[in-house]
């Protein structure tokens, strides 16, 4: 498309230190923009994929990637269920849960929670609880000793700690002579675990499997919890699975249970391209004013090239290729700093912090106190394509300006 003829003449004006100093700096800012703009686009994708990251670790190392639920709400035989499903090589875990709704009392304080009853020995397999106490011992939930495990902020509004006695209500009621009274029993918190999710940490309450049987009478969603060896395959794999088991099932997978929130996460991700793309195209279109008058500059030099029988068409294709030259550079420059700044974010901020004595995200506000970065060298390449067909665009018009130039008016006072 571009014969050497074109190639040489445009990267000689690249080259070529201009009369006007001021195209020259016109070019350097075009540059200069396109790099800036590919480096935000390139480090702000991947803070936000770097929190989606972390978001989704946090919500999945405490909820399953899905969940079987039997449609007849027993699941008495789930261990030799769980064999079945286990011979999938893609499920990595297996184990059983028992989840019902409640509210905790402790003096005037009360909290509506969700009590899952596990089995401690098994939940390991498919949550990282365990690893997130920071108080008390995870296997200190012994049958019919009533015991409980409670979430950091539900803890802290109800006032209570390890060693504490907590109330549970719960939903399901005794008839008696004198009424019908709300069932309710007392709990022994033996641990306090922290995801660093409010979903989790001020909602959720960890009882034993039997127990939980016992005091709710099988009133309750009843099931098996799965871990995959994939969280993004978990919808198909869990599925498969389930297949192979006799009787009617069904599986939750965490797209579904989960899908306002990672889909919002999506669609701001999803924005937040667009508008920092309009940062791009704003360098770029820079692009448009510089050839312009870099044609304008070169007004003589493209008569004498018409005169000698240069075709308008290779006109054209010359200050395309400064205008896409100039782009490149900028691109390739932007490239290179997005990279290195995504990929030192977690280092840069801190210092940063430290430096000026101040917390971007504090720990008493989020959740999520550091700036995570994740690149993806996918969204690297749709950036520097995007930037790069800005650039191109940007070259039409002020190559097509050229192309029209009249040599005998160009020539006229020269």
């Amino acid at each position: 498309m571009f014969g050497p003829f074109e190639t040489f003449i445009g990267l000689r004006y690249v080259r070529a230190k201009r009369r006007n100093h001021f195209i020259s700096f016109i070019s350097l800012t075009s540059m200069v923009g396109v790099a800036l703009g590919v480096m935000a686009l390139i480090t702000v994708l991947s803070v936000m994929n770097g929190f989606e990251k972390e978001l989704t670790s946090r919500i999945l190392g405490m909820a399953s990637h899905a969940s079987v639920v039997s449609r007849n709400k027993t699941m008495e035989e789930w261990r030799h269920l769980a064999g079945i499903i286990s011979q999938n090589p893609a499920i990595t875990g297996v184990a059983p849960y028992f989840q019902a709704e409640g509210m905790l009392v402790n003096g005037g304080s009360v909290n509506g929670t969700v009590i899952t009853g596990i089995l401690p020995e098994e939940e390991p397999k498919v949550s990282e609880v365990a690893g997130k106490m920071i108080d008390g011992n995870f296997n200190d939930l012994v049958p019919g000793n009533f015991d409980m495990i409670v979430g950091s902020e539900m803890a802290k509004s109800l006032g209570i700690g390890v060693g504490d006695k907590v109330t549970l209500i719960v939903p399901t009621a005794n008839v008696t002579p004198a009424g019908v009274i709300p069932r309710m029993k007392r709990f022994n918190v033996v641990g306090i675990f922290q995801i660093g999710m409010h979903e989790f940490d001020s909602a959720l309450a960890l009882i034993h499997l039997d127990d939980a049987k016992t005091l709710f009478r099988n009133k309750g969603s009843v099931g098996l919890r799965l871990k995959t060896d994939n969280i993004f395959n978990a919808p198909r794999i869990s599925r498969e699975a389930v297949q192979q088991l006799p009787g009617e099932y069904w599986v939750v997978d965490w797209t579904q249970r989960h899908a306002n929130f990672f889909r919002a996460l999506k669609t701001e991700k999803a924005v937040m391209f667009v508008i920092l793309t309009l940062i791009v195209a704003v360098a770029a279109f820079n692009i448009i004013s510089t050839l312009v008058m870099v044609v304008t500059d070169k007004q003589s030099d493209i008569a004498v090239l018409r005169t000698i029988g240069v075709s308008p068409a290779s006109i054209m294709k010359i200050f395309i290729i400064q205008g896409v030259v100039i782009g490149m550079v900028g691109i390739l420059l932007g490239v290179i700093g997005g990279v290195w700044l995504a990929s030192n974010v977690e280092t840069i901020v801190p210092a940063i912090e430290k430096f000026f004595h101040v917390k971007f995200l504090s720990p008493d506000v989020y959740y999520i106190s550091e700036l995570p970065s994740d690149m993806h060298w996918q969204d690297v390449i749709v950036i520097s394509s995007v930037a790069f067909v800005f650039c191109l665009i940007a070259t039409i018009y002020p190559a097509w300006r050229a192309a029209r130039t009249q040599p005998a008016e160009a020539l006229r006072y020269e």
